[in-house]
């Protein structure tokens, strides 16, 4: 194996390391929630990576799924709380009796897993459906999704009754039979989510090297040719779509019982530039960079939110617009250009041996020479 695929490998296992040794061992519990935070972001953005990275598909309204495994989630948390029979305590300030119709199936633990995994997919198979097959791309497709994430969280504020209203759904107090009060299940979560972030990355490293995964960049540089050799791009990438839009889903339902709390501000047209501004930090392209990048996203809002509140929507929107213009690759780019310099640099000492000495004979030790130098040598 090449150490160019050596390199992605050896990068998870020192991300596996940072999050289920170093981050337990070294962080509060508090900050070690607000990391489980970032990593249930970064799950949404290990998909955006394969839409946009590997795809071409600028996906501006990942919030939309997010907020559909979030909401999901939430409700079933509600319902749990409420009892068999019971009414959620928001809807009872209303004087609601009853429970929604289509609220329903979701007292149901493994339904409302169902629902988180399968609705995403059905919507975002319909829209790809709908966009893919007219062959609408670039431009128009990212203001349509967007759109789509816009409209999702102005239909939740509208239902007060319903979804919580601007407000959202709070105060959880178990997550499947754990009390979400006590600092051991907090940490649980906390694994869980890591755990979750580590696999999705596993998946899309083997994804990537499939026949899927070489059609999926085929299509992103030359849709045209990939069609004229027999297979619709259309197809391709509504795949892709559909394995983003389930893990942001995924990312959003762990989100609820973390954050203890999901709003429209979560799934709206900022959240989902948020996760857009991740993957850019880090690399779409890389395996790696859309979860780095968001991780460090997730950091720097609570950090700048800290020190400057209010200022973090024209931060992140600088920040996106900076790394597009400078840096379109980003730090895996950088690591990258790192990389490439400090080969270039022993080289430049190879080329550079004194004279008489062959290279390869310094000092003591011999460098092989390559197939190609060995078949120059013959």
């Amino acid at each position: 194996m090449s150490m160019t695929r050596i390199y992605p490998y050896v990068g998870w296992l020192l991300l596996a390391l940072a999050l289920l040794v170093l981050a337990p061992a070294v962080l509060s519990d508090f900050r070690l929630g607000l990391l489980a935070k970032y990593c249930c972001y970064a799950i949404a953005a290990v998909g955006i990576g394969l839409a946009w990275g590997r795809g071409g598909m600028l996906v501006l309204g990942q919030g939309l799924y997010f907020g559909i495994g979030a909401y999901a989630m939430a409700m079933h948390l509600k319902l749990a709380d409420a009892g068999p029979g019971g009414v959620p305590d928001f809807m009872a300030l209303y004087g609601d009796a009853t429970v929604p119709g289509w609220w329903e199936p979701l007292r149901n633990g493994g339904l409302a897993l169902v629902v988180i995994l399968v609705l995403p997919a059905l919507v975002a198979g319909l829209l790809g459906l709908a966009v893919f097959k007219r062959r609408i791309k670039g431009a128009y497709f990212a203001i349509l999704s967007q759109a789509l994430a816009a409209a999702f969280a102005i239909l939740l504020v509208g239902q007060v009754k319903t979804t919580g209203g601007a407000n959202g759904l709070n105060n959880f107090q178990g997550f499947f039979g754990y009390a979400l009060f006590d600092p051991a299940n907090k940490r649980m979560l906390y694994f869980l989510a890591a755990g979750i972030l580590l696999i999705s990355i596993l998946a899309m490293a083997w994804l990537y090297r499939t026949r899927f995964g070489e059609l999926l960049v085929a299509v992103r540089d030359g849709e045209e040719r990939v069609r004229f050799l027999g297979t619709d791009p259309a197809n391709v990438k509504l795949a892709a779509y559909v394995i983003a839009a389930v893990l942001a889903s995924i990312g959003g339902a762990l989100f609820v019982p973390i954050a203890g709390i999901v709003s429209p501000d979560d799934v709206g047209v900022v959240a989902s530039i948020g996760l857009l501004a991740g993957v850019a930090l880090g690399g779409r392209a890389s395996l790696l960079g859309p979860a780095v990048g968001a991780l460090l996203i997730g950091y720097a809002e609570t950090s700048l939110s800290e020190a400057f509140p209010g200022s973090w929507s024209y931060f992140q929107g600088a920040l996106f617009v900076l790394v597009i213009l400078l840096l379109p690759g980003g730090l895996a780019q950088l690591l990258g250009m790192v990389g490439r310099l400090n080969v270039r640099r022993g080289n430049s000492v190879d080329d550079h041996s004194p004279r008489g000495v062959p290279r390869g004979k310094q000092g003591e030790t011999e460098v092989p020479r390559s197939a190609s130098e060995e078949a120059a040598a013959r």
